[in-house]
């Protein structure tokens, strides 16, 4: 891939009011912008304090500069860092500065993009940069930080490391088949490894998946007759009074969106209007808007009211059902009753009775929520996208076919390279252009 051969420019810190603001510099001869900007050139490496210079020789702001001679630094390239106070204005002047000697703005993710080009970040680490600045929860952002350092990177070039060890076995048995007289010791030998493989990635498949919950979370809808007590379950779930209580059905006309996460797991819940027979065009507008939530929902919650059951229109949970969408049928109000907290489980769904008021049966909810999230506590998860989780199912497939078809070398080691192939589009070893515009329009501008 073509190297960038021009000089870049950005604010690095996010937009607004701050105590530090960053403007980075990455390229070619920035020897001239130093001399321009602060009227020397500093020593690598070492943080000075001294003014930003306008081209009228008045001083822009007083700060830190960092200079970072190539390859050492973030980008693999020649690296200016001026770190002044973080006004909109000032940072946007420095800015300007910087583009008036001849840089020019940065691309989203240009930066992150150059540390790839130049062989400092795979293009897996590349991505858990973006994860890492969009982490939600401290799970997430520990497991983005483990596949910063390469450990997703590491475990793939391991499997890859034993793909390209078998496929010099299978060519070497196409080349010289009469090096090798025990027919039945060769397909053991290729059973063997072929298993050997497919296990170690099926477990880099599962902690992927882990890290791909943790990185997107998942939709939950929750659907429930008015005044059953949405809110109540809202605001138990969430820790805090985000949603309004009240006695008056209907309280509820519109969805109240909630970024809310169990043991790391970030989940977006949405509390939508009450199911009921009405005539009301606002909450019939809240009523379509359930349906329209429901759709999309990765889970739903479906709450009822022990104490006063009222029937809730099947053609919600019919939907939920044909979709193959993971139900939860909360009984809520066991406390008016003086029943337990329990789980049922029935043969399409799972029954909880529970109290929002008291919290009793609220733990064993967000177990079960966690459980059809398909979470499940690992350690060494890996953050990681559905191109990742695509890639590897490509090779789970090229491997499977590469066991079916032993007999036929030629066919074993083509699958084998295949498998080779989509796992090496992982770290970036084979990976066409547009998608690396993709995947780098992505990122932040500054990053």
């Amino acid at each position: 891939m073509a190297q960038k051969t021009d000089t870049i420019a950005a604010i690095a810190t996010a937009s607004g009011q701050g105590g530090i603001g960053v403007v980075r510099l990455s390229g070619p001869n920035l020897e001239t912008f130093c001399h321009a900007l602060l009227g020397f050139l500093p020593q690598t490496r070492l943080a000075c304090y001294t003014p930003f210079i306008d081209c009228d020789g008045s001083p822009i702001d007083r700060g830190i500069a960092l200079y970072f001679t190539a390859p050492h630094s973030y980008t693999g390239e020649t690296v200016l860092e001026l770190q002044g106070h973080g006004g909109v204005a000032v940072m946007q002047l420095l800015l300007q500065r910087c583009l008036a000697l001849g840089a020019r703005l940065a691309h989203p993710g240009e930066f992150t993009q150059r540390a790839f080009l130049n062989g400092k970040l795979d293009l897996a680490q590349a991505e858990s940069v973006a994860d890492l600045i969009a982490a939600t929860t401290q799970q997430a952002a520990r497991s983005a930080a483990r596949s910063l350092q390469g450990d997703f990177s590491a475990a793939i070039r391991d499997v890859v490391a034993m793909l390209i060890d078998l496929r010099v076995y299978a060519e070497a048995l196409i080349d010289f088949p009469e090096e090798e007289d025990v027919p039945l010791q060769r397909q053991s030998h290729l059973d063997t490894r072929l298993s050997q493989i497919r296990a170690q990635l099926v477990h880099i498949r599962d902690l992927a998946r882990q890290g791909s919950i943790l990185r997107e979370g998942a939709q939950i809808v929750l659907v429930g007759a008015p005044n059953a007590g949405k809110s109540s379950l809202l605001n138990c779930l969430a820790g805090e009074e985000v949603a309004l209580v009240s006695d008056i059905p209907g309280t509820t006309r519109d969805a109240i969106r909630l970024v809310l996460q169990i043991d790391g797991v970030p989940l977006h819940l949405v509390d939508t209007a009450g199911v009921r027979e009405t005539k009301d065009a606002i909450e019939l507008l809240g009523i379509a808007r359930t349906r329209e939530n429901i759709a999309k929902a990765d889970m739903v919650l479906i709450l009822l009211d022990e104490a006063h059951p009222i029937h809730l229109e099947d053609d919600f949970v019919r939907a939920s059902a044909s979709r193959g969408t993971p139900l939860i049928f909360i009984h809520n109000k066991i406390d008016l009753l003086n029943k337990a907290a329990k789980v049922e489980q029935s043969s399409d769904a799972i029954h909880l009775y529970l109290s929002a008021k008291t919290g009793a049966g609220i733990d064993a909810l967000k177990q079960e929520i966690l459980k059809l999230a398909g979470w499940q506590h690992a350690d060494g998860v890996f953050m990681a996208r559905s191109r990742h989780l695509a890639a590897i199912a490509t090779a789970l497939k090229e491997l499977d076919d590469a066991a079916a078809q032993h007999a036929a070398l030629e066919l074993v080691a083509e699958s084998l390279r295949q498998a080779q192939h989509a796992l090496n589009t992982i770290t970036g070893e084979f990976v066409a252009d547009d998608l690396l515009g993709e995947i780098f329009g992505r990122f932040c501008i500054g990053k």
